[in-house]
């Protein structure tokens, strides 16, 4: 409905070109919309990816990776993940080629979604928080931990203190204790709000700590309880995994931690050379 009433808004000052595009988008159904990319939407509108990416800038949204962001809520919470699956698969096909050409444009389409939504504010408030930081603490739930130990891992790297948090539930709690108030939490939480983030978060409240958040649909509703939010746009298909821009996030952050202090990171990384030419590496 908010596509269409843009459509609407916008249909008098629009090409040819684009009132074609526009045509599509508002009979096309929202769950073949999520698994099309820029340039099957140009071929069926006898268009082209540029002219489908024009357009939906000229709507209002950043690009393609938007618009889905925007019509997935009802799609992944009223149908079931395994009928999500069978309609990925059967999107997908079964020619190798299709399956590769999908799944690459679904990557670009959400690094291009993350690189517009960018927040240079952001970003360096982030970095200022690790590096005053006297422990980082990362969590990421389900996987995204994967995304925290990576995080965690390079930090060490560059002469930082970090731990990842393996733990859920009950054993999480002996892991909270060890959060000071000098201390910084990364949170990685694409799309949930778990019981074990808001603790988490609660937690690092309560005794001071700052906090970064990572996420999609959580960064509107918990800005104002965490220190600094940063925008991970997730996907409801499947294509693509979900840690995908969250790991380019924490890519981001590390590489800004070392070049914000060059000396730690270079003896840091020296260090880590002998003992592993000590190890027989």
């Amino acid at each position: 409905m908010d596509l269409r009433s843009r459509i609407r808004d916008h249909w008098n000052g629009m090409s040819p070109a684009a009132q074609s595009v526009c045509r599509v988008l508002a009979e096309i159904s929202p769950e073949r919309l999520l698994y099309m990319s820029a340039v099957e939407l140009g071929a069926e509108t006898r268009t082209s990816n540029a002219t489908v990416i024009r357009t939906l800038q000229g709507l209002g949204y950043s690009g393609l990776a938007d618009l889905k962001s925007s019509v997935a809520g009802p799609f992944t919470s009223e149908i079931a993940p395994v009928e999500r699956a069978r309609r990925r698969i059967e999107w997908t096909g079964g020619d190798p080629q299709d399956v590769w050409e999908k799944v690459t444009a679904e990557a670009a389409e959400r690094i291009e979604l993350l690189r517009r939504a960018f927040s240079l504010d952001h970003y360096e408030a982030a970095i200022r928080i690790l590096l005053a930081a006297r422990e980082v603490t990362a969590f990421g739930f389900g996987a995204s931990f994967v995304v925290a130990e990576h995080l965690a891992l390079k930090l060490r790297r560059i002469g930082r203190r970090a731990r990842p948090v393996h733990s859920s539930g009950f054993r999480l709690a002996d892991d909270l204790l060890g959060i000071g108030r000098d201390d910084a939490v990364v949170v990685f939480a694409p799309g949930r709000l778990p019981v074990d983030v808001k603790v988490l978060l609660d937690r690092a409240r309560t005794v001071g700590a700052a906090s970064i958040l990572v996420s999609d649909e959580l960064v509107k509703r918990l800005d104002d309880s965490v220190s600094v939010a940063l925008y991970a746009p997730n996907t409801p298909t499947g294509l693509t995994g979900e840690p995908l821009t969250s790991m380019v996030l924490a890519d981001a952050l590390a590489q800004g931690v070392a070049a914000s202090n060059g000396s730690d990171a270079l003896e840091t990384s020296h260090t880590l050379t002998t003992v592993r030419q000590q190890l027989g590496f």
